[in-house]
Parts: structure tokens; C-alpha cells; sequence
């Protein structure tokens, strides 16, 4: 689970406005009462396709930082324990950041001090040769590259971290390009049901490997996102060879990061220190300023706002990878001369949504009403205010292609707080006044001060709001179920890349809908899939962001299965002797490849 409990919220896309003060933290003393956190003006470049890179932008080393020095060790404080070190048991944004220092795929984007994102070549020599209508890529590797123990990484290495995301024990990470090659759901599996541990291999007429340095993949259908879908962890390289040790390769997995692990306890810590076999000249993105960071475990939102509010001792050199500024510490952060100084924010890619579950409230006016009944203000404040999160007016974030700013077809926007009058009228159209609603809700401290807020704007509609709490950490589990006994509940969703193929077909494809899956709504409408499956053959992506953008409008004011809540924003403190400090457009946290120790 990522630190906003979001289920897959993954190494999501997020691109800044030019100048925002996101990308290299807040600067000034006191706010006066000024509100200085992000707006729809900072959100308007943020729906640009990410173009890809050439081969001369695939180089390294990567840019300097601006008064960037050698040496010293980060303090890192989390809150949660890292579930797993398999790149492809990744697929969380609690990961991101560790993942952007240990391991490299083929593919990975830049960054300029911006918030403009490039998709380059990382192992490859750039972001991939399309041929075929998109049917065909052909990937080149780099010169130099090797694992930490010094082995040079070759075509079968990279075969085999892509074939063994087939194999049964991985059941976590993305699925993305088994599908493509190999078939929906999870029928992908029968392609290779062991992946490559019996000396199986996917056929050369699918993935080609015609010598040491060239990788093909041959697809039945174009795929213009395969660049985009490699640079997630999950596409990580990881050894052909003994070390690769299946499922206990969780617990002690081969880097090529610039940093490798030197210890894990898992709960308690973790130190990374210098990968020696990673070459600067391989790699176009990272820096290897520092000498390792230490990493804590089990520190609330509140103690490590707290700790670096302080800024004493250790605490100087210090920051979170996750963690974000405690929502009821806020203003107090922002009030702090010192503290308001070290504050990095920025929009991260999810949209929290109150999921209307279709099997159980079928009539489309009682969805509506649900929806302008939600006091969605009354969540964002509880959140941490306009620094926490932002109204939202549609089920697509202002992070991804397709976006569209005041998109408000239920009046969110010009009616925050609700509108129980025209709820109440499509209740009683409905002939439902008084409907009684069961409403999942977790157990953390926040969510139970939004579910007496929810509740209370849905008893003013007109309904009986039966509340349910249920323990945060089998949350996802429970509400994965198809037959969950829920009416109503919250879910945050980002997406892969900044695509909406990575958000409407995963979320509202009936085609999916099986426990565990994501479509939370049970949307089960059939011109819904038949648009997925033809704007996915459209090989021209600013053609099929326009299409995805049509397709959203009708699932919102056609469908209606979730009613849109707000969009996320984060704020995050480091300690005062941090430098290189911006906001990370492809982790959605503060950017770990840039950051020193200041002396």
C-alpha cells in the first residue's frame, strides 16, 4: 500500500507546470496567511504526452545538479516496510523512489528542473524503434552496463526478467506486456505456465533475442505505450542466472542501480551504499552524489513532520521518500519560518472516488443523487486543504492525457459542498427517499473523520447511511471482492504512465470484474469495452487521447459508477542540509536522482 492507501497507485505520471514552485521546493519565510500550494493554472501542462527521447538523450551521464557535492548519508524516515525488493512484485508507489536507486529497465524518463519529462533509453540506447504499425519494437542495449556483482547485462537477462513475469509466484507486479504479447486477464499465463525456470522460452516469433545486444518484441495489435509500460519498476532487469533465485529473490534481489542493499530488516530498516559496477556514462537520469541512506521504518505521518520540522542533529540531513506533511500538522508547518522554507509539493496522479457498486444500486438517479450530495470540500479540508487536494469534477487527474480543466458535469466545482436540493429531487423521482446506503469506510484516522463527513452530506439528501469501518490494511482485499456487501466506498486510482489506457480500461472494463480486480463499481456496460477495443488500435496517441477523452465523458454523465471526490496533492519537508531538492514527475514524490548533502 502506498502512503494515500491507494491500491495500485504505482510508479504513476505526474508533469508540473514550468516555474512551479513543486519543482524545486517553496521558497520565502512566513505565508501570511498567503495560500501558496498548487492550482488548476499548475495543473493545466500536466496532461501532455511525454515524448520520447533520441538516442543523444539516452546518453550519460546524466545533467549536473546545480552545487551539487560528493558524500555524506541520507536519513530516510517511512512509515511502512517495503512488501517487496522483486522488481516485478512492484507495483505500489511506496517503491518508486527506492526503485529509481537500485535497478534499471530498459527504458526511463528525464527530468529538467521544469517539471518537462523525457522518455529515454536507460539500458537500451533509446526509447525503442517502431516498426510494423507499432507491432514491432526493437531495442538496442548499451555498452558498460552491468549488475552490481560486475556481470555484463546481455539481450538474455532482459528476456528473462520479461519472461519471468509469467512465472505463478509473481503475482503483484504489472501485466501490461505479458498482455500484450501473450493475451488478456490472466490467460497470459498460458503462453509460459512456469516462465523460464524449465528452460522454456516465449517463441522468437513474440520476443527475439538475434544476439547478445537486440531485443524484439513482436506484437499482434500496435503498442505505442510499450516504452512507456518498460519504464515501470516492474520491468526491472534482473539476472539470468543462479541469482535469480524465484520467489526468495524478494528477499535478496541483484541491483544496477547506482546504489545496491547492503542490509534489509524488514520492518525495522534498510541501508543502500554505492553500486561500484554502475557506470555514470551508461545512465541519462541518476546521480551518485551520496554515499548510501539509512532508512527507518514505522514513522507516522506526524513524527517524521514533527522530526523535520525540528531540523536538529541527524535530523538536518534527513528526509522522507513517502511520507508526506501530517495533515492536522499543516499550518503549522507553513506558519514555521524554518519549515516552510523545506517544502516540496506537487500533484500526484490519483483521483479518490466514492464507488457506487452497480450490482446493488442500479438506478442511474440515485447514483446522481450520491453524487451531488458529496460535500467534497469537506473531504479535501480534512485532507490538509488546497495542499492536500483539490475538487474534483471528473474521474481523470489533472496528471494525465485527456485531462480537461473545469470538466464539472455535476457541478463539484461550483457547488463543493454539495447539493442536497437536487439530490433529494432525484431521490424522490426515484420513489427512494430514505434509501438506506451501506458505507465501507477504513479504519485510519482520517478516513474515519471524511466517513462523518460523507455521511452526514448523504443523510441530508435523504438517505440512512448504515456506516461499516473495516481494518485499512485488508482494505483493497475487501473491496476487491465482487460480492462485497457494500453500497458506497472510497478508492484512489493513479495511472502507469500519463494515459488513460492505464486508467478507464482497468477500471471500468466489465470484462475485468473478478475478486481482486479493479473495476470497484461493477461497471458492466458493453459500449464501454467495444470503445476500449477501438481506440486501443488507433496507432496515433494524440488521436487516441481524444478518443479516451469522449470515452470518459460517457462513463461520468452516462454511467455514472463513481462519483469523482478529489484530485491528490503532495507536500512533503526535508532536513536543511539537503540540496538538490525538486519535485520527481514520474515517482510523484521528491526526486531522489538529484539529491546531496550540502557541507
Amino acid at each position: 500500500m502506498n502512503a494515500l492507501s491507494t491500491r495500485r497507485a504505482r510508479a504513476a505520471i505526474v508533469a508540473l507546470a514550468a516555474g512551479s514552485l513543486a519543482l524545486t521546493g517553496c521558497s520565502g519565510g512566513g505565508r501570511a496567511g498567503k495560500d501558496n500550494a498548487q492550482t488548476d493554472k499548475d495543473a493545466a501542462t500536466q496532461s501532455k504526452v511525454v515524448p520520447l527521447g533520441t538516442a543523444a538523450q539516452s546518453n550519460g551521464p546524466a545533467a549536473p545538479v546545480k552545487g551539487a557535492q560528493n558524500g555524506g548519508a541520507i536519513t530516510v524516515y517511512q512509515r511502512d516496510s517495503f512488501n517487496h525488493l522483486d522488481p516485478a512484485q512492484m507495483y505500489v508507489s511506496d517503491v518508486g523512489d527506492l526503485a529509481k536507486l537500485i535497478f534499471r529497465g530498459l527504458t526511463t524518463y528525464t527530468q529538467d528542473d521544469k517539471g518537462n519529462k523525457t522518455l529515454v533509453g536507460d539500458l537500451a540506447t533509446d526509447a525503442g524503434k517502431m516498426s510494423d504499425g507499432g507491432k514491432t519494437w526493437t531495442y538496442t542495449l548499451k555498452d558498460g552496463i552491468k549488475f552490481e556483482d560486475g556481470t555484463p547485462i546481455t539481450s538474455k537477462d532482459i528476456r528473462h526478467s520479461i519472461e519471468r513475469m509469467y512465472a505463478p509466484f509473481i503475482t503483484e507486479g504489472p501485466t501490461y506486456i505479458q498482455q500484450w504479447l501473450s493475451g488478456d486477464g490472466t490467460t497470459y499465463r498460458k503462453a509460459l505456465p512456469d516462465g523460464p525456470y524449465k528452460g522454456d522460452h516465449l517463441p522468437k516469433s513474440v520476443l527475439d533475442t538475434p544476439d547478445g545486444k537486440t531485443i524484439v518484441f513482436h506484437f499482434k495489435a500496435p503498442q505505442t505505450q510499450l516504452p512507456y509500460a518498460l519504464a515501470m519498476a516492474g520491468y526491472s532487469v534482473v539476472p539470468d542466472s543462479a541469482k535469480d533465485t524465484k520467489d526468495n529473490y524478494d528477499v535478496k534481489p541483484v541491483c544496477a542501480g547506482p546504489y545496491k542493499i547492503a542490509s534489509f530488516k524488514s520492518g525495522k530498516s534498510m541501508q543502500l551504499v554505492k553500486n561500484t559496477g554502475w557506470d555514470p556514462k551508461t545512465d541519462p537520469a541518476r546521480h551518485q552524489y551520496v554515499d548510501g541512506y539509512n532508512i527507518s521504518f514505522n514513522h507516522q505521518f506526524s513524527d517524521s513532520t514533527k522530526r523535520l520540522m525540528a531540523d536538529q542533529g541527524g535530523d538536518k540531513t534527513a528526509i522522507s521518500f513517502t511520507n508526506a506533511v501530517e495533515p492536522t500538522l499543516t499550518k503549522q508547518v507553513l506558519d514555521n519560518p524554518s519549515a516552510s522554507k523545506r517544502l516540496v509539493q506537487g500533484y500526484q496522479p490519483y483521483v479518490w472516488q466514492l464507488n457506487m457498486n452497480m450490482d446493488r444500486i442500479k438506478d442511474k438517479r440515485i447514483r446522481d443523487a450520491i453524487t451531488y450530495a458529496l460535500p467534497s470540500q469537506q473531504v479535501v479540508r480534512i485532507e490538509g486543504g488546497s495542499y492536500g487536494g483539490e475538487v474534483a469534477g471528473g474521474l481523470l487527474s489533472p496528471t494525465v492525457a485527456g485531462y480537461e480543466k473545469g470538466y464539472d458535469p455535476y457541478g463539484k466545482l461550483k457547488k463543493p459542498n454539495g447539493d442536497p436540493e437536487k439530490a433529494k429531487q432525484l431521490l424522490k423521482e426515484a420513489g427512494k427517499t430514505g434509501m438506506k446506503l451501506v458505507y465501507a469506510y477504513a479504519n485510519t484516522e482520517i478516513r474515519q473523520k471524511e466517513a462523518v463527513a460523507i455521511a452526514d452530506g448523504l443523510a441530508k439528501a435523504g438517505f440512512d447511511v448504515q456506516k461499516k469501518e473495516i481494518d485499512s490494511s485488508s482494505w483493497y482485499q475487501q473491496m476487491g471482492k465482487v460480492d462485497n456487501g457494500f453500497d458506497i466506498y472510497l478508492t484512489g486510482w493513479g495511472q502507469d504512465w500519463p494515459d488513460a489506457s492505464t486508467v478507464i480500461p482497468p477500471s471500468y472494463d466489465g470484462r475485468t470484474i473478478a475478486d481482486g480486480a479493479s473495476n470497484y463499481s461493477h461497471v458492466r456496460d458493453p459500449k464501454i469495452s467495444q470503445e476500449i477495443d477501438r481506440i486501443r488500435q488507433i496507432p496515433d496517441v494524440q488521436k487516441q487521447t481524444a478518443e479516451w477523452q469522449k470515452l470518459h465523458h460517457y462513463i461520468v454523465e452516462k454511467v455514472n459508477p463513481a462519483a469523482p471526490v478529489f484530485y491528490v496533492k503532495s507536500l512533503q519537508l526535508y532536513g536543511s542540509n539537503i540540496g538538490g531538492i525538486r519535485y520527481n514527475t514520474d515517482t510523484n514524490y521528491l526526486d531522489v536522482n538529484t539529491l546531496f548533502i550540502k557541507k
